[in-house]
């Protein structure tokens, strides 16, 4: 498979977003995937570059977490913002790129890309928990590249 448009359904794509809500209802942190057919560069090199141009950098908490995939490539890459970076452990990302890798080995990328919201998601909780009047700063909807 190195297609985009064949990695996920738009079925699925709608589960994924749907994933995110429900993510974010529990903490302030903004979480995006982004997907495409490959890269030239490294992988966390280009996840970086994504990052920067879909503005994750831009929020007030600096608290955004992107999930990059590269199809063809068979890699993906979380990173996160400097406001999560400067207050997490080294390996605050490991128990999410497990989750993740644990479904993408057997082809389920559907449900590995959710198990890793998820985990995201509850990671960020501990450090960034939802406030009221906590205000959605970037698309939940998945990119494309």
């Amino acid at each position: 498979m190195s297609k985009v448009e064949d990695f996920l359904t738009s079925e699925e794509e709608q589960e994924i977003v749907a994933a995110i809500c429900m993510a974010e209802q529990n903490t302030s942190g903004e979480i995006r995937v982004h997907i495409e057919k490959t890269t030239s560069l490294d992988a966390y090199d280009r996840a970086l570059e994504v990052f920067q141009q879909l503005k994750m950098d831009q929020t007030e908490l600096k608290n955004g977490v992107l999930i990059y995939v590269a199809v063809k490539d068979r890699n993906f890459v979380i990173c996160g913002d400097e406001g999560i970076n400067n207050v997490v452990k080294d390996d605050f990302w490991n128990s999410t790129r497990d989750a993740i890798v644990s479904h993408f080995k057997n082809g389920d990328f559907k449900q590995g890309l959710i198990a890793g919201i998820v985990n995201a998601g509850e990671q960020l909780q501990h450090y960034f928990p939802h406030l009221d009047g906590d205000v959605n700063e970037l698309s939940n909807e998945i990119s494309k590249g």
